[in-house]
């Protein structure tokens, strides 16, 4: 059950394991969805990551949301009422971009990054989007799943024999 009495243009309320509330919305619903989850008494923002797609097209999805390559999955928590929500973005295919939720929640600053780092995904009015794994001249995104395999040769330390 929703603790929001209405919920911004392109969201909508689904079912989810795992979490009291669950939620899908389009990029322009993202930030007044997660501000209105805030102010209802999610304090703690536990997790933000990014999904990429391309492989699983039949994921479940309400009706009238038409599927796009790479989702970012936000979980919320509230401790006084000891609830959790998950927000669900949809965040575009060849160019994923939504909202930074630095702003609301400076935890996931990190959370960002990695999603950006790794997956390509750009999180606009973030304060540092920058690489936070992968070297600054990397090319590409790693975790997307049409990322190369074996394209640049891996240099292992050498271990003392014992």
């Amino acid at each position: 059950m929703s603790s929001l009495s209405a919920l911004p243009d392109g969201a909508l309320e689904v079912e989810a394991l795992g979490a009291d509330e669950a939620y899908v919305t389009q990029p322009r619903g993202y930030r007044p969805l997660v501000e209105a989850l805030k102010d209802a008494g999610y304090e703690m923002c536990v997790d933000l990551c990014a999904v990429d797609y391309v492989d699983h097209p039949g994921r479940i999805l309400p009706e009238s949301f038409a599927p796009t390559r790479f989702e970012v999955v936000v979980n919320l928590l509230s401790l006084s009422r000891r609830r959790r929500a998950r927000v669900r973005v949809l965040a575009g295919d060849d160019e994923p971009a939504v909202e930074s939720l630095f702003a609301l929640y400076p935890g996931v600053e990190g959370f960002e990054r990695e999603a950006y780092d790794l997956l390509g995904v750009r999180f606009d009015h973030h304060p540092e989007l920058t690489r936070i794994l992968m070297p600054d001249d990397w090319e590409g995104h790693p975790l997307r799943k049409d990322y190369g395999l074996g394209r640049v040769p891996v240099q292992f330390k050498e271990t003392a024999p014992q």
